[in-house]
């Protein structure tokens, strides 16, 4: 008898948090994209997680949390304060949405 072995697919949504029920899908999907801008600012100036802490004003554990992606702890706010205290500009940007529901977008520069 042979195995079926045909994989199903469902095309996702575009936000992972949401297809997998997270709550507060968008709000998630922004932390994550945060953390990443985050991390890739520490690396490409190859500071150490020390020194990373120190520029944040945290200590060194929740640095490393932050470089594996785990943006749990902190709001959103505070992960833009990060990115301020690394010698980034956030912009927020209010806009009438062409959708049903409005959304939350990041534009990295």
């Amino acid at each position: 008898m042979k195995k079926n072995n045909t994989i199903r697919v469902k095309e996702g949504s575009g936000n992972v948090f949401a297809d997998l029920g997270f709550p507060n899908p968008e709000r998630e999907q922004l932390k994550a994209r945060l953390t990443l801008q985050i991390y890739r600012l520490i690396k490409h100036r190859g500071l150490t997680q020390a020194k990373a802490g120190a520029i944040l004003g945290i200590r060194q554990p929740h640095v490393s949390g932050l470089m594996r992606g785990q943006s749990g702890n902190f709001s959103v706010e505070r992960l833009m304060d990060f990115l301020t205290s690394l010698g980034q500009d956030v912009e927020i940007t209010v806009r009438p949405t062409s959708k049903r529901h409005g959304g939350v977008s990041l534009v990295l520069g």
